[in-house]
């Protein structure tokens, strides 16, 4: 994911504080945290910020949590500091540095009960469950929350949230989601549930690149403009951000700065393989595009944004 850029530190003067100033733990201190500050979790954080929460934050290297300091927040010490808040996001980037964090450090026995993690990443459905159970385990509430949107949409508050959990639980961390997304869509009490939704998401959106290239690729053979060509089909039969935005990259051949790696969307698309395995159903067309990840990777293209998979049509 992109990288934000410096925040504007103009906030209001019951946030200009030591940027060095630390959280103590203790709810008192933080109504909510952030764990993990990549380019989502900055913008998550700084907009929570901006909407007068007390908002504590944890990254595993001090730069983006001393830049989010000095918009306002609280730094917390460790992942334990930060789990002191009632309510925790976390927004980590796959299933083995969700699981490192929250389920092998021993955090959690750590945590008050009571307290609500919601974890944004994209993670499989299987430690979804995992997740779920161990937090129940430690009277915790988990709320699964994977969003749609890019780095640009969360800077803009207007994330789609994918919430699954308990409603009450839902329904306590609501006002976080209210300021950070345009939309909650509330789609089970499992939190599997939204992840699974996520993934499949994700691999639709890998679909849709795949046959943008095919497409693109024989319009251009063919003496057509490939922007042109990309308006028409984005403005007429499939109006939407999906193809007008994977579609101009395609058509310009333009895959830096990448919002979305190709090594990120090789991992969705195994998460979405594998969910389908989980139900016994094939994705036939999942198993081309497995090919086609691994062939991009293959060539050096993992840190492209993941439109690149376009690149393995011939031009």
């Amino acid at each position: 994911m992109n990288h934000l850029s410096q925040f504007d530190t103009g906030v209001e003067s019951r946030h200009s504080v030591n940027p060095l100033r630390r959280f103590t733990g203790g709810c008192a201190m933080g109504e909510v945290a952030v764990i993990g500050l990549g380019g989502m979790g900055r913008a998550i954080a700084r907009n929570l910020v901006r909407a007068g929460h007390e908002t504590v934050v944890w990254n595993r290297s001090a730069g983006p949590a001393e830049e989010l300091a000095e918009a306002g927040a609280l730094r917390a010490a460790s992942v334990a500091e930060a789990l002191q808040c009632p309510v925790a996001f976390s927004v980590l980037s796959d299933d083995t540095a969700f699981a490192e964090a929250f389920l092998d450090s021993g955090v959690l026995g750590q945590a008050p009960p009571g307290a609500v993690h919601v974890n944004v990443a994209t993670v499989s459905v299987g430690l979804a469950r995992r997740a779920a159970e161990a937090h129940a385990a430690h009277g915790i509430g988990y709320v699964a929350a994977p969003v749609f949107g890019r780095v640009s949409v969360a800077k803009a508050g207007a994330l789609n949230i994918l919430a699954a959990g308990r409603p009450g639980l839902i329904d306590r961390v609501q006002p976080f989601f209210d300021v950070i997304g345009s939309r909650t869509w509330r789609l089970g009490e499992r939190p599997e549930q939204a992840n699974t939704a996520k993934v499949l998401g994700n691999y639709l959106i890998a679909c849709v690149i795949q046959s943008l290239g095919e497409a693109v690729s024989v319009a251009d053979a063919a003496g057509a403009d490939p922007g042109q060509f990309v308006e028409l089909l984005a403005s007429t039969l499939f109006p939407g951000p999906v193809y007008s935005g994977y579609g101009s990259m395609i058509a310009q051949r333009r895959y830096r700065p990448a919002g979305f790696t190709a090594a990120l969307g090789r991992k969705d698309l195994h998460l979405a393989l594998d969910a389908a395995a989980g139900q016994a159903v094939s994705l036939p067309f999942g198993e081309l595009l497995r090919g086609v990840f691994d062939q991009a990777i293959a060539d050096g293209r993992a840190a492209d944004d993941w439109a690149v998979i376009a690149e393995q049509q011939p031009r």
